[in-house]
């Protein structure tokens, strides 16, 4: 499966990816139902949140690659 990027739009990423909803819930994302958020990059809703995204897609990626094993 494909890697989660910071240029992802969250849309994207919670379809291809629902595993990921909780860590991004955790990281305190718990806006990811909202409209605007679908078509905002994972980079952006990092920077809204005050949220590290190349830590984010670091933690989402090692997440994926355990889970897809």
């Amino acid at each position: 499966m494909a890697q989660v990027t910071k240029d992802m739009l969250i849309g994207q990423l919670i379809t291809e990816h629902q595993n990921a909803i909780p860590i991004l819930m955790h990281a305190g994302m718990h806006c990811l139902g909202c409209p605007s958020a679908q078509a905002e990059s994972l980079e952006e809703a990092c920077m809204v949140h005050g949220i590290d995204a190349d830590e984010l897609v670091k933690e989402i990626n090692a997440f994926i690659e355990v889970a897809d094993a």
